[in-house]
């Protein structure tokens, strides 16, 4: 269940200067946070695509609204209970002094987003502020683990003709750096969909054959009339950070978040369905001193965001859980084809 790898050459988004990752690993069942910490303050914006979200504080971050800074993102599982965790977050920061100004103390502010992995295990175990602040402890600017992990761990890909035939999510993390700038992606993949590779664009991993050996490439299914499984809204969900330290407005924030959802529409397939509540936020630190422009910044987070997507799948291992649930992660599939 605690199977985790860790970023190498695609970099990660603690490559940030300015960004810690802290993640907190359910021991009694599969379920985590993971909190993305920037004590100084960083622009933040968000973009929430799916049509079952589950979120905290997201108003706030409209370019319109008047908090410009935000103190850490919080990413969890437990569906909306797991929004819980985001207290932990608060209370950790506020100890140390961390937060907005309002005149008699410092209140700090943090969104969150939570992705639904109650039938991994058993339910009544989740997120709650005692592990959000437990994240926050164990957050530093290296490398964070990857797989099954954090908001990754009871995370679940290619449900869409039913979770026993699904395949083991998780959490991926991943960087690019261009002329001195550096746009980091943190994806927590418990996508409804399969997972694609967005440099060949073949199946890596979700949606198994109905005798378990085989990748059923999705896409290609329901185009030829395989009838999806009756779906329980909002039993999905792909969450994430994007974050750079360009120096960059509020207004270009929310246009890089949005500009990541096209990394997920380039390594998740389908996405962005009825059932999912994909919701990508971003961050600017500012910390390199450099503005150079919304295309280039742009490019990089969907380039970014697309291949920690990637690597959330690749890092999730295989689990069993108590109730005798088997979600196989890639190296279970090795070698196996995908049906055509």
């Amino acid at each position: 269940m605690n199977a985790q790898t860790n970023a190498a050459d695609a970099g990660s988004i603690t490559r940030v200067a300015g960004i810690e990752v802290g993640h907190f690993t359910e021991t009694r069942r599969p379920t985590g946070c993971t909190v993305i910490l920037t004590r100084e303050g960083a622009v933040a914006g968000v973009d929430v695509r799916g049509a079952a979200p589950g979120t905290r504080e997201t108003d706030l971050l409209d370019p319109s609204n008047l908090v410009d800074k935000v103190h850490a993102i919080m990413l969890a599982g437990g569906s909306a209970w797991g929004l819980d965790a985001a207290t932990g977050v608060v209370r950790w920061l506020e100890e140390r002094g961390v937060g907005f100004d309002v005149a008699v103390g410092r209140l700090p502010i943090v969104p969150a987003a939570v992705l639904f992995d109650l039938l991994v295990g058993d339910m009544r175990i989740r997120p709650d502020a005692a592990a959000g602040y437990a994240a926050c402890a164990a957050a530093s600017t290296q490398d964070p683990a990857e797989g099954n992990v954090g908001a990754g761990t009871g995370a679940a890909l290619g449900k869409i003709f039913g979770i026993q035939r699904a395949m083991k999510g998780g959490i991926g993390t991943a960087s690019v750096t261009v002329d001195g700038v550096t746009v980091g992606a943190l994806i927590a993949c418990n996508a409804l969909g399969d997972v694609i590779d967005p440099d060949t664009a073949q199946v890596i991993a979700g949606a198994r054959t109905d005798d378990g050996t085989q990748l059923r490439d999705t896409r290609r299914a329901l185009l030829r009339g395989d009838a999806p499984q009756p779906l329980l809204a909002g039993t999905n969900t792909t969450i994430g950070v994007v974050a750079t330290d360009a120096v960059i407005s509020k207004v270009q924030a929310h246009r890089l978040a949005v500009a990541a959802h096209d990394g997920l529409a380039r390594s998740i397939n389908p996405v962005h369905t009825m059932s999912d509540g994909d919701t990508l936020f971003s961050l600017g630190t500012g910390r390199s001193g450099k503005a150079p422009g919304m295309m280039l910044l742009a490019t990089m987070a969907a380039e970014a965001t697309a291949l920690a997507t990637a690597r959330a799948a690749r890092a999730a291992r295989s689990i069993t859980t108590a109730q005798g649930l088997f979600l196989p992660g890639i190296e279970h599939l090795a070698g196996l084809t995908t049906q055509r």
